[in-house]
């Protein structure tokens, strides 16, 4: 494994040199993404699309599917074969303000890809059962 040279310890990172990204807090990522719902400013919304990807792969770990959602984030993720270089074999992409919409519910996935603004190809480039990922917070 290589070693950060600061600190002569084992780099944790997944792919050594890769920039890790740090997990968004709930609290942090239900907020953005509250704000984008209510049409807050450029950065909840780029929050709210990275909070919504995370937990997409964390509910739905693999490396088979890469979604993408430009220019704020991807992630990989959907059980099967991985793909290590190159342009992965199953991929679904579209923008920020579709993503935020099917992510959280407030459309369904098949209704974004039918109207054609979800690019999706491959054979397992398919989000059917894996979204909403999100829902309201209850407030007590």
């Amino acid at each position: 494994m290589p070693m950060l040279a600061s600190a002569r310890v084992p780099d944790p990172r997944p792919y050594p040199g890769s920039m890790a990204r740090s997990r968004i807090p709930d609290a942090d990522g239900d907020a953005a993404v509250a704000a984008a719902l209510a049409g807050g400013d450029r950065t909840a919304l780029a929050t709210a699309v990275r909070y919504l990807l995370q937990l997409l792969a964390e509910r739905h770990p693999g490396g088979s599917v890469e979604v993408r959602v430009p220019p704020f984030g991807a992630v990989q993720c959907v059980e099967g074969p991985k793909h290590t270089r190159g342009t992965p074999p199953n991929v679904v992409e579209m923008d920020p303000a579709v993503w935020l919409a099917v992510a959280t519910g407030e459309r369904p996935w098949a209704d974004a890809r039918e109207a054609g603004e979800v690019r999706a190809s491959g054979s397992r480039a398919d989000l059917t059962g894996r979204v909403p990922v999100w829902r309201a917070p209850v407030r007590r």
